[in-house]
């Protein structure tokens, strides 16, 4: 199971990287017929490519801090699981012993209504 969600994870993030490098692909096709028709555009294509490589390490880096905090989830998910089930048997051996004690108190009462 943590195998499927690591993978999970690292494939909605190259699904984001690749949406991301695609827009850039995309405003780079743009930018070409600019850079023909004057001499200062050549500074829009710098500004796609450092665009789109902040915005990958930022993805990148988001996704490994939510993976941290879903480990984190699942450790505390997993304790209070832990406490619940040991809160079950306390519970159950309590009944136990309360029932024990009804079945010691029952023939002692129906002798009493019989006398």
């Amino acid at each position: 199971m943590n195998l499927k969600r690591q993978s999970g994870g690292n494939s909605a993030l190259i699904a984001t990287v690749a949406i991301i490098w695609g827009c850039a692909t995309a405003m780079m096709a743009v930018c070409i017929p600019m850079i023909d028709m004057t001499d200062d555009a050549i500074i829009l294509p710098i500004f796609v490519i450092l665009g789109a490589s902040i915005s990958t390490v930022v993805a990148w880096r988001s996704g490994s801090r939510q993976k941290g905090e879903i480990d984190e989830l699942t450790n505390k998910f997993r304790t209070i699981q832990e406490r619940v089930i040991d809160l079950e048997a306390i519970c159950s051996a309590q009944e136990l012993e309360i029932n024990k004690k009804f079945e010691q108190l029952e023939p002692t009462d129906q002798h009493r209504s019989r006398s």
